[in-house]
């Protein structure tokens, strides 16, 4: 009987110490999430996942971050929740992005912008479409600038650089494959999210 009883008094402290330690390491990845992003104009991105060098912390800050990702030589992503302002993104306010003449995201592939809600899909709407990108036959403004409309109603006018939103929040990923040296030394920003009034 003694032996059960110092068991039993012991497991109450190894169940605490268990939950200490899981809370503390998703508080270290949870950290190491923050430090390992850049972000300019409500753009975050990270060019630091998919290195097999990563030590075990960066590993699971990107495996949360991300259910998949390359090396930035093959692929980068911008994330965003926020406009320009800082506002959270919400389908209760029309946004443009607007990407200056030759202010693409520079690549040698391709790039696409999606919108997902949480926790990662894509937005249902009548319209079945989930994305734009350099392949979409995006119609560019006179001085050569291309402005993609993210609404719940169809932009009149403008309906093939269009992204419909959801009725409340959302998230944007801006994914470049074989992104140009601008966007892997750190030149190169994507423009801010503007809210249309």
């Amino acid at each position: 009987m003694g032996f059960f009883k110092r068991v039993l008094d012991v497991v109450p402290g190894i169940l605490v110490g268990a939950v200490f330690a899981i809370a503390t390491t998703l508080l270290l990845i949870a950290a190491q999430v923050h430090a390992m992003q850049t972000t300019v104009n409500g753009w975050s991105i990270t060019m630091q996942c998919g290195k097999a060098s990563n030590n075990p912390l960066m590993k699971a800050a990107c495996a949360q971050s991300y259910f998949a990702v390359n090396l930035p030589q093959e692929a980068v992503y911008w994330t965003a929740t926020v406009d320009g302002a800082g506002q959270p993104l919400t389908g209760a306010h029309d946004y443009v992005l607007r990407f200056p003449p030759g202010g693409l995201p520079p690549n040698h592939a391709f790039w696409s912008l999606t919108m997902t809600i949480a926790p990662g899909y894509l937005v249902a709407n009548p319209s079945n479409r989930y994305s734009v990108s350099d392949r979409s036959g995006l119609v560019p403004n006179a001085d050569g600038s291309i402005d993609i409309y993210m609404q719940r109603a169809t932009p009149a006018g403008h309906e093939a650089n269009w992204l419909p939103t959801p009725g409340g929040d959302f998230k944007l990923w801006l994914r470049v494959y074989q992104p140009g040296a601008a966007i892997l030394n750190g030149t190169y920003h994507v423009p801010p999210i503007e809210e249309i009034r």
